[in-house]
């Protein structure tokens, strides 16, 4: 199928939704809707930094205030995204080690096309390093004001230049008066968490935000100890000035939780509520070193993926005489993302095949002795230490003329990672809740692991340098056109110890410089209703472990650069009574790599993708709303060193999720008010290898979420929410290490939360 064709199918769905919406438009006119809806601003994306009217964007973001993140109820930050038209977020890892795609763009996980931001700064420059995604260095809370989520458009040339998705998250500020909250939350599954905040002046326009929350629960999927802790703590200063704000802020967050994984499928009594990990072997030795002088270490499993660190910084947002203004962002990033997992390694096996007598082993924690017919399977015993450093400050100077503007930017960053892996360690365990590991097995007792293993030691530093210039101009009162470019210096030191022996066997320094530009058009033909247009080239550059696992190339000259092209079309409506945003989209994404186990070559593939984003909402003055969130894409691999997988579907994207949203508020005559809603969500099959094998494809599933907020008063609120009402068991993923494997992640499994809150 030609890129024209595609363009073309593209278009005339969008002509239609627009066609069809006229008509809608017209009847809305002609009756008057009682409760009007707020005006949504949006600030991320814009050259500016300035806030503009969400109608007026001539590019697709999405929006979600506190009260939209209440609802959806997310588990993870993660979890949060499934609500962005475009993106498919796997977020039944737990609190962290998400996996995040966007419009198609390829991934072998993690989340290389994501960057998450805090008060419109990167929180860490590289979207993702191996065993760490930006989402697990970001904990929702109270705190929280509202989150804008933008797919494309500026984004190759603004902030770090990141191509595909950016969600920035803005806190609240404070005001004049002194205002807060108290919340407890409790769940089916042992959840004990008390969220706090307060905010008012502290001096005339000197506002203060203080706030956070302690946690602990044994997890969605019970470990039978208190696999989930968690505190943090925010504080937000905002000095108003004549001509603007200067904001500082600081996060301290110190929370974990297990590391939920793929588990195997074809055992009984394995369902969504499986979890390898449990008090019989949260404790194990692992041995990690050259051989003849390997260390054995006794690690704590029950640890799981988190973050123990500080993310502080601020802005400075001035408007300027004769049309000038300036927006400075800083911040700062410091801490550690460390994992601790029980992986699977291969698919279960009958223990009789692999003890040393034929059939029986008994257990290392309990004694207890197993027979021939239990099922065991290897499990790798992982440990990463993560520690990440990183400053970065986005500079932009805008000059304001009565027809258009054009900003100059300064974007500039340091980042630096430090890691230790001690990876493999397999040995073969019981199949079951906290299944033990097994002595009476020859590679159990006696050697290493029972598979492979790899230890490193690395060190990694960086920096981004880049100058970009943008500039709109408004043709008529319709019609406005913008352009940017963006000039970005990208320098890499890096190096590697391969086997903890002190030798180095890997050394990286890097020095590069790309192109990124972006051009618009959007014009409101009517009020607040219009369509735009948006070209763009981008790259995602390479970062520490790009460099590990392309060595070769990079040492034959390779500049390991992922170029990205970008077209969108858009539709956009927004009336008293209802909105829609609808965007068709294609993109071209070359050197895009996947790495299915630690130390192996890299498979290097061009990926092309399109399709169409919808987001449509009705209001209503009855009280009833509806949220329809879709997102309809094909995938396909056009160059691929294996030409069996060259024209095969992209690996675990779907074709379509639908996500069907409506609420409900009730009016009591005593005064009490509530609002009772839920979430249906279909998704489609997907292929978890690249050769699209049929034994390798994951069922679609559907999935529904309930809940109810009821308010006693104006002061004390209630909230219960069900997710997977039906206890689905739709799988996210395969087992990325071994696609034919009999292994699967299952999405969570039916849980009940409640919490009830104080206002003041």
């Amino acid at each position: 199928m030609t890129k024209n064709f595609k363009l073309s199918a593209i278009t005339i769905a969008i002509t239609l939704l627009c066609q069809a919406n006229n008509v809608l438009a017209a009847e809305e006119s002609s009756r008057k809707v009682a409760n009007e809806k707020i005006e949504k601003i949006i600030v991320t994306g814009t050259f500016s930094g300035k806030a503009v009217a969400k109608e007026e964007a001539s590019f697709a973001i999405s929006s979600f205030s506190e009260e939209d993140i209440k609802r959806l109820a997310p588990k993870s930050t993660a979890d949060l995204f499934k609500a962005i038209p475009g993106v498919w977020s796997e977020s039944s890892s737990g609190v962290a080690g998400a996996n995040v795609f966007v419009r198609g763009f390829p991934s072998g996980g993690d989340a290389p096309f994501l960057t998450v931001q805090l008060q419109g700064a990167p929180i860490f420059p590289p979207p993702t390093l191996s065993f760490l995604e930006n989402s697990t260095l970001f904990r929702l809370d109270e705190t929280v004001e509202f989150m804008e989520a933008l797919r494309g458009g500026t984004n190759p040339v603004i902030s770090n230049g990141q191509p595909g998705l950016t969600t920035n998250f803005l806190l609240k500020e404070g005001s004049e008066y002194t205002e807060g909250l108290v919340k407890y939350s409790t769940s089916d599954y042992g959840l004990q968490r008390v969220d706090a905040v307060v905010s008012g002046s502290l001096a005339d326009d000197l506002f203060f935000m203080v706030g956070g929350y302690i946690k602990s629960s044994p997890g969605v999927r019970d470990a039978g100890f208190n696999a989930e802790e968690g505190n943090q703590f925010t504080l937000n200063l905002t000095k108003v000035l004549d001509n603007g704000k200067i904001n500082f802020y600081t996060r301290q967050t110190d929370d974990h939780g297990v590391w939920y994984l793929p588990t195997p499928l074809n055992v009984e009594g394995v369902d969504n509520e499986f979890t390898q990990i449990g008090s019989l072997n949260r404790q194990a030795s692992i041995q990690y070193g050259p051989e003849g002088n390997k260390t054995t270490e006794t690690v704590d499993f029950g640890q799981g993926r988190g973050w123990n660190g500080s993310v502080s910084g601020g802005s400075i947002d001035l408007t300027l005489d004769n049309g000038w203004g300036i927006v400075d962002r800083f911040i700062y990033t410091s801490g550690d993302a460390d994992t601790y997992g029980l992986v699977p390694n291969g698919s279960p096996v009958k223990l009789s095949t692999v003890a040393d007598n034929g059939s029986t082993a008994f257990g290392s924690a309990s004694g207890t002795e197993y027979s021939g017919d239990t099922d065991v399977q290897q499990i790798g015993r992982w440990v990463v230490k993560k520690q990440i450093e990183a400053f970065t400050n986005d500079f932009a100077l805008t000059k304001t003329f009565d027809m258009g503007s054009v900003t100059a930017g300064l974007y500039n960053s340091t980042f630096s990672a430090k890691d230790w892996w001690a990876l493999g360690n397999h040995s073969y365990h019981v199949i079951a809740p906290g299944g033990e590991n097994l002595t009476g097995i020859d590679c159990n007792d006696n050697v290493d692991s029972c598979g492979w293993n790899y230890d490193i030691n690395s060190v990694g530093e960086g920096r981004t340098t880049a100058v970009y210039l943008a500039a709109s101009y408004e043709v008529s009162d319709a019609i406005t056109i913008d352009g940017g470019l963006r000039r970005e210096n990208h320098q890499i030191e890096y190096t590697v110890d391969e086997g903890l022996d002190g030798v180095i066997t890997k050394a990286v320094s890097y020095d590069e410089t790309s192109t990124a530009w972006t051009v618009g058009t959007n014009w409101m033909f009517a009020e607040k209703q219009g369509i735009f247009v948006r070209a763009s080239e981008g790259s995602k550059m390479p970062f520490f472990d790009d460099f590990r696992d392309n060595f070769g190339a990079y040492q034959t000259g390779e500049d390991l650069i992922k170029d990205v092209s970008q077209f969108e079309l858009g539709y956009k409506l927004s009336t008293n009574s209802y909105e829609l945003y609808a965007t068709g989209f294609f993109n071209e994404v070359k050197g895009d790599t996947f790495v299915a186990t630690p130390g192996d070559p890299a498979e290097v593939f061009t990926n092309e993708a399109y399709g169409v984003e919808l987001d449509f909402n009705y209001y209503s003055n009855s009280g009833f709303s509806i949220n329809l969130n879709a997102t309809l894409q094909k995938t396909e691999v056009t160059e691929h060193s294996d030409p069996l997988v060259i024209g095969n579907e992209s690996p675990r994207l779907p074709s379509y999720q639908v996500r069907v949203t409506p609420s409900y508020n009730i009016d009591f005559s005593n005064g009490m008010y509530a609002t009772l809603y839920g979430t249906l969500s279909v998704v489609d099959d997907r292929f978890s290898d690249a050769l699209n094998t049929p034994a390798a494809v994951l069922e679609g599933y559907e999935k529904i979420d309930l809940g109810m907020i009821l308010n006693l008063s104006d002061a004390v609120q209630m909230q219960l929410s069900v997710s997977n009402l039906t206890d689905e068991e739709g799988l996210t993923e395969g087992d990325p290490r071994d696609t034919l494997s009999s292994n699967g992640r299952y999405i969570l499994a039916r849980t009940i939360d409640f919490n009830v809150s104080y206002q003041f």
